[in-house]
């Protein structure tokens, strides 16, 4: 076996506002040498150059934090990201929902390098990404890469994790001059699963280990991303020329709106999970959101939160899982099918004035047919669930008519 380094290291897919901001801050703060892996060369070259970059937290009072003792490593040398993965304490992924299956047979490839050298030192995998079951996605991937008697259960630790950090899109002007500069909010905790760590839960501040992780998946699709998208959806029918989301908040209709909507997910959540979930604790968590969702300071956009319609208007997302929960415990939803409807007629556009491709196809095939859209992207039944066809269609009359 080869000498390796006493140094501490996580190895981090994904470079992006998520990677840096959130994992390799943590990781750095608590002594860790950050390797981040991507496909960007720009950010990889930079990362290489100046070995730290510099994350400024946006509130009432700016605070700036120069990440330290950084590399990274391009995905397309496999030799050297094989050789980081053998080598590391630790890793992490967070490169969104069309990457993720991409990184699998890579990080396969270096499990198989380690463990042929360090056999009795299994590797964590913490996944920081907004993917449901996530762990079960990589499980099957590494049992199709992986040697069929890989003991896949007893090396690998697989870590679901509720990402509730929110990370602006970054100006253009200010990408163009430090590709590295990322802006987030205070909010600093990472929400992860206790069980699913092979080795001892790193003593990093800002871990937040939880016994019932599902439990935590759920509050954070269906009170934070729900919240997000109430927002943004009603707040941009109402006011289509406001671009931030603060903007819309300081409507007092639209923050009603927005917390109500919140609030009737949340009854679902305290029935699901009573061992986890009181109405005190969620009403205290809406509240916090509701205060994060305005800070003007960090200047996220309308844009940024309710873009990619079909994947958030989609049945196992914020909206639509919430309330198949509320149709379930009998529960009032609403608000929550409320917002959906407005989220059909999202037409808000970025810094250069375009609209996501993928949503202007999106409006276009169903702002004029709600059934449709109940159908082929919410997975509805006309029969089965007549009723919803029904609200919704009187909702979207109610839109139109408004409009006029």
């Amino acid at each position: 076996m080869r000498s390796r380094s006493s140094e501490k290291s996580i190895v981090i897919f994904g470079a992006g506002k998520i990677g840096r901001s959130f994992i390799g801050q943590l990781f750095s703060q608590a002594g860790y040498k950050s390797v981040f892996i991507d496909i960007d060369n720009r950010i990889i070259d930079e990362l290489n150059r100046l070995q730290r970059y510099r994350l400024v937290i946006r509130s009432d009072k700016d605070e700036v934090i120069e990440v330290t003792n950084v590399c990274g490593v391009i995905t397309s040398d496999t030799e050297e990201v094989i050789k980081a993965i053998s080598d590391c304490s630790i890793m992490a992924t967070c490169v969104g929902k069309s990457a993720f299956p991409k990184i699998l047979p890579l990080i396969a490839s270096g499990i198989e390098k380690r463990f042929s050298e360090r056999p009795d030192e299994p590797i964590d995998i913490i996944l920081a990404e907004n993917i449901r079951d996530s762990c079960l996605q990589m499980k099957k991937g590494f049992e199709h890469l992986l040697p069929c008697n890989f003991q896949i259960d007893s090396y690998i630790g697989l870590i679901e994790t509720s990402i509730g950090k929110m990370v602006p899109i970054m100006p253009k002007e200010i990408e163009n001059e430090d590709p590295l500069l990322v802006f987030a909010e205070p909010y600093n905790t990472l929400i992860l699963d206790r069980n699913g760590f092979k080795n001892p839960i790193p003593k990093v501040e800002g871990l937040s280990p939880k016994e019932n992780i599902k439990a935590w998946v759920d509050r954070k699709a269906y009170i934070h991303n729900l919240g997000h998208a109430a927002a943004a959806y009603y707040g941009h029918y109402k006011y289509p020329e406001r671009k931030y989301l603060y903007e819309v908040l300081s409507d007092p209709d639209v923050n009603s709106f927005t917390r109500q909507a919140m609030k009737q997910s949340a009854k679902a959540l305290i029935i699901k999970y009573p061992d986890e979930f009181t109405e005190n604790d969620l009403d205290l968590h809406i509240n916090d959101l509701i205060n994060r969702f305005q800070n003007k300071a960090l200047g996220d956009t309308v844009y940024r939160v309710g873009r990619d319609l079909r994947r958030k208007l989609g049945p196992e997302d914020r909206l639509l899982g919430a309330i198949k929960s509320t149709l379930e415990l009998n529960l009032p939803y609403d608000k929550i099918l409320y917002a959906l409807i407005c989220g059909c007629h999202f037409k808000a556009k970025d810094e250069s004035g375009y609209m996501l491709k993928e949503d202007v196809e999106f409006v276009n095939r169903y702002q004029n047919d709600i059934k449709s859209l109940l159908t082929e992207v919410c997975g509805f039944d006309g029969i089965e669930n007549c009723q919803i066809f029904q609200e919704a269609e009187a909702i979207d009359r109610i839109l139109r008519y408004l409009k006029c």
